[in-house]
């Protein structure tokens, strides 16, 4: 048996003001440092070795992984950080209101626009002061694989290799692994592992600083599923 852990983020400024974020480097509310910290409660309460550590390259999954570990007494490992597990590039979207969009797009527009498998924003203008080709935190990644603006389908195409590559196998060999990252990422990387169809993945929501269990058994095959803080479940379609 392997358990791999998945936790979005805590609540993040961005999430507070109602506003996309997608590779905007935002920082945690101090209700996100609060969800964070009783992530590692919850998670002490486990009793679980954890063996490999992944975060995005973004502030706010990053400090809440770092508030875990804190949290949980854990020092002196390696986080590993990827842009894989980013959040969703909203393209021209980024550092706009959810709220003023739905006025302006309408809110049928706006559901499909953050709930569809396959639908993408307009793209960002590379020349922009808010395309991650502009920002010092994305100056290793390959100037190919830094998008314009993604579907979740375009999300999926991006973590799920890495995944593949670098927590499937770990996993067979009975590790157990956090992942701190993003609402959409971690409903891409969902859509896969519990095989949800396009309509499914619309209804999937991911709570802020509220960690899903995930046991596989040894032929990795997925046997249970479950938040730990039961009072801030969302609904995991599947399971």
């Amino acid at each position: 048996m392997s358990t791999l852990i998945v936790v979005r983020h805590g609540e993040s400024n961005f999430n507070r003001a109602n506003k996309f974020a997608g590779w905007l480097n935002v920082g945690l509310s101090k209700k996100g440092r609060r969800e964070a910290v009783k992530a590692g409660l919850l998670l002490k309460k486990q009793k679980l070795k954890i063996h490999f550590y992944y975060t995005s390259l973004q502030a706010r999954s990053i400090s809440t992984l770092k508030l875990i570990l804190n949290t949980l007494r854990i020092k002196n490992v390696e986080i590993i950080k990827t842009h894989a597990f980013n959040e969703r590039m909203y393209g021209e979207l980024q550092n706009l209101s959810k709220s003023r969009m739905s006025k302006l797009l309408g809110s049928k527009k706006v559901h499909a626009l953050r709930r569809s498998f396959s639908t993408r924003p307009k793209p960002l203008n590379r020349r922009s002061h808010l395309h991650p080709r502009n920002m010092k935190i994305y100056n290793k990644i390959p100037r190919s694989q830094i998008p314009d603006t993604e579907s979740l389908r375009d999300c999926l195409s991006r973590c799920l290799p890495y995944f593949r590559k670098n927590i499937f196998s770990k996993l067979k060999n009975k590790k157990n692994i956090i992942i701190s990252s993003h609402g959409n990422t971690i409903r891409a990387l969902f859509k896969f592992l519990f095989k949800l169809n396009s309509k499914e993945i619309e209804q999937l929501n991911i709570v802020t600083g509220n960690p899903i269990m995930i046991k596989f058994n040894s032929k990795n095959k997925i046997v249970k599923v479950h938040y730990l803080d039961k009072k801030r479940k969302a609904d995991l379609i599947a399971f």
